[in-house]
């Protein structure tokens, strides 16, 4: 290919149309204001923590460590703190209740994270993600090996601090979550780190369909 050539290709590159997908997410109306003032909606780690209320401290280490891992997937801005979460599909999204609204939102697909959500719970609940059913077994057994006798307690419990070992490979196994074997709007969560106003399609407020 000539130089001449390459240029043409990369200007044509430019001028594609950039590739979408819809999200919905549910949010407090008070975003409403912020979007207004703003031009956009972030998290904050706050957030989290009053959405949790007096369990937050269980889970905001597991947000925490989604919140790393997401952002060398997608790169975060400066001034978030958590990610959005979002569900891929109309059919699954949460509906609008009092106090919230849900977004309708047409996204650049390289600003999206997609994880399994079903996979998220190994993560919240802090144990060991396992690659199959015969991983599963396997690290059944060597729970049995090692005497342990909850694999829920090597971070919080009895086990705290006895076994760093065991809380690297469960860390480790966490990584999976980004690895969808099973696509379907069910189990697959596509985060975002901002709502920009040009992305909002739609406001649903409660009452109303979510189209």
């Amino acid at each position: 290919m000539t130089k001449d050539r390459g240029r043409e290709r990369q200007e044509e590159k430019k001028m594609e149309p950039k590739k979408t997908v819809r999200l919905y997410t549910r949010q407090n109306d008070k975003t409403l204001y912020q979007l207004e003032r703003d031009g956009r909606i972030i998290n904050q780690r706050i957030y989290v923590e009053l959405h949790f209320g007096d369990i937050a401290p269980l889970f905001l280490d597991s947000y925490d460590w989604f919140t790393r891992k997401a952002s060398a997937i997608v790169e975060k801005p400066e001034d978030v703190h958590a990610p959005i979460w979002c569900s891929i599909s109309r059919e699954n999204c949460l509906r609008p209740v009092p106090g919230t609204v849900v977004y309708v939102l047409e996204v650049p697909e390289e600003k999206v994270i997609y994880f399994d959500d079903e996979k998220w719970d190994y993560v919240l609940n802090r144990i060991y993600l396992p690659k199959d059913k015969e991983d599963q077994e396997k690290y059944k057994q060597h729970l049995k090996e090692l005497g342990v006798v909850n694999g829920f307690e090597f971070f919080q419990g009895r086990y705290k601090g006895m076994y760093p070992e065991e809380e690297r490979r469960i860390q480790e196994s966490w990584n999976r979550i980004f690895d969808i074997d099973r696509w379907s709007v069910f189990n697959v969560c596509g985060n975002i780190w901002e709502i920009r106003r040009e992305w909002v399609l739609r406001i649903v407020h409660p009452g109303e369909d979510v189209l």
